[in-house]
């Protein structure tokens, strides 16, 4: 991959200049596009990071930098230094061909990282066992199930839990609310008043009146697990763990953790409760109740168990995906994380709000239930795949505007319809090669490593002949693929990658539509062509699988 080559050559070649100044070489060098206005295919912007430190011009930097890089460069067309401090490579060639031949060669491993080895623990969704799931679960659910096949992508260990919390008020309530419903009563006071609670009381059988509000607690917890996990397996998203929370009660796990806080001085009483002392950790701004006055955890306890009990199982990489109400809760939750000894292994994500649209009308409220807009409804409306793509359009910072009607479209106003139909498109170009004997087999076919290259005939093809602007531009983004997902995995969100399908589908209609692919008159133009095809839809359909997201050969 090209930009693994990249990288070793900037380290071989600047490690003398380096160390005659003083300076450590960045574990990873920072590489970026280059605007379109620009010439070149990648940037390099560590001149402007050590300019302060040398205190010199970071132009100056970046032009002594191109002299050396010029001079070692292998498989680059050139290295410029451009202002305010930046030194641009522009590929060769022969570099984008060779590319392109990896990944036609090996898709599967395309993209994997050599030095990747994290344990990822991400938990997500994690609702209450006391409704249906609704819109924010299904941007968690997203977000989560993406970034776990990205990471495992990329090389690294990922295991994925959904935190079931089974015991405590919310319990006691739902077991009455359902019992109350079912004898034609009002739910107890800040019970459960929603239309899904009568729904659910119904379908129990007649002598369930006669239950108590335990026996009424515990089926209406399997109840909505299962109504959960259904909605999820329709969502193609799914867990290695549903973890309960009275697992942890079982085996005194909350007693444990707090005699490890009170032994590590991380744990007081005061006012006949127990409390955290998450303020002297540097992050809470004060400390937090774990055991009430009356003998009762709070909520804090058994999540700080939890996570123990992650660490305890050899995860490193603690990833917790919560919703926009949880933005307080963070900072007590990396306290906690701290005293229990790895500080840096909490890696939370607090996803923002979901605004449901039909073009500039809001909606918002279901209505067959009058309360929330269920996934299962989002889902029979729009579709999994268009659920998918839109909830990981935005980084999880940011609200979410999801527009039911565009998601709807049939044409290129839609993103993931203008990325599905690029992939059939191109499937459609290889079933007219093979009728011209272009090639042995359409695309897409399941063949295996070696076997791709035999039906493709790479090794008699002359890719090089891939000069023209457009087909350099596709070759240049095919290079990116690695660098996207990288990104993904560092921030902790796909968004980077719906954005990377949008703009390669972006730069392969031009293709397209100004190149000719199939011309039985010029078999090694076409079957070059053919190649970059190939390389496009491997990618559109590899990132869609990423996002959970079909990839259709018909449209």
């Amino acid at each position: 991959m090209v930009f693994h080559k990249l990288r070793l050559l900037l380290r071989t070649a600047l490690a003398p200049w380096a160390k005659e100044h003083g300076l450590a070489l960045p574990e990873e060098f920072p590489l970026a596009p280059i605007p379109a206005h620009l010439k070149g295919d990648v940037s390099l912007s560590w001149p402007l990071k050590i300019s302060k430190e040398l205190k010199k011009n970071p132009l100056e930097i970046s032009q002594k930098l191109a002299v050396l890089l010029d001079k070692a460069a292998q498989g680059f067309a050139s290295v410029e230094a451009c202002p305010p401090g930046f030194d641009n490579f522009t590929f060769q060639i022969s570099s984008l061909v060779e590319n392109l031949k990896t990944l036609l060669n090996n898709p599967a491993e395309y993209g994997r990282q050599e030095k990747a080895q994290d344990s990822f623990l991400i938990e997500f969704v994690s609702a209450n066992p006391t409704g249906p799931l609704h819109l924010a679960h299904g941007r968690a659910a997203t977000l989560g199930d993406s970034l776990a096949r990205i990471l495992k992508l990329l090389g690294h260990k990922v295991s994925t839990e959904f935190y079931v919390n089974d015991m405590g008020t919310q319990v006691d309530l739902l077991g009455k609310s359902l019992q109350a419903r079912k004898q034609d009563r009002l739910p107890p006071e800040k019970g459960y008043l929603g239309e899904n609670i009568r729904e659910a009381a119904q379908k129990f059988p007649e002598e369930s009146k006669n239950w108590s509000a335990e026996e009424w607690a515990q089926a209406g917890i399997r109840y909505f697990m299962e109504l959960q996990r259904s909605d999820l397996d329709a969502f193609e998203v799914h867990f290695d763990r549903w973890f309960r929370e009275s697992d942890l009660h079982q085996k005194n796990a909350l007693e444990e953790t707090l005699n490890y806080l009170k032994q590590n001085g991380m744990a007081y009483e005061k006012d006949g409760a127990v409390w955290f002392g998450s303020s002297s950790q540097g992050e809470d701004d004060k400390d937090r109740v774990l055991i009430r006055s009356d003998k009762r955890p709070t909520y804090f306890l058994p999540d700080i168990a939890y996570h123990r009990d992650k660490l305890r199982r050899g995860y490193r990489k603690l990833v917790t995906i919560w919703g926009a109400d949880h933005h307080g809760y963070v900072p007590r939750m990396r306290a906690a994380i701290g005293a229990l000894g790895h500080p840096d292994a909490f890696q939370p994500i607090v996803h923002q709000l979901v605004h449901l649209t039909r073009g500039n009308v809001v909606v918002k409220m279901s209505k067959r239930a009058g309360e929330f807009v269920t996934l299962h409804e989002l889902m029979e409306e729009v579709g999994k795949d268009a659920c998918r793509f839109f909830f990981a359009m935005r980084s999880p910072n940011s609200h979410l505007n999801f527009d039911l009607e565009l998601a709807k479209k049939k044409s290129q106003e839609n993103p993931v319809y203008t990325v599905q139909y690029v992939h059939a498109r191109i499937c459609s170009i290889f079933r007219e090669a093979q009728k011209k004997n272009l090639v042995m087999i359409p695309s897409p076919h399941p063949l295996p490593q070696g076997e791709r290259e035999k039906s493709l005939e790479l090794g008699t093809w002359n890719l090089e002949v891939l000069k023209e602007t457009e087909e350099r531009a596709l070759l240049v983004r095919l290079a990116w693929f690695p660098e996207v997902l990288k990104t993904c995995a560092t921030d902790l969100s796909p968004h980077h990658l719906t954005t990377y399908l949008m703009d390669l589908a972006g730069l392969f209609n031009p293709f397209y539509e100004k190149h000719r692919v199939v011309d039985e008159g010029n078999a090694e133009l076409s079957k070059a062509r053919l190649a970059l095809c190939e390389g496009t839809r491997l990618l559109i359909e590899k990132g869609l699988e990423l996002l959970g997201v079909s990839s259709p050969t018909q449209m």
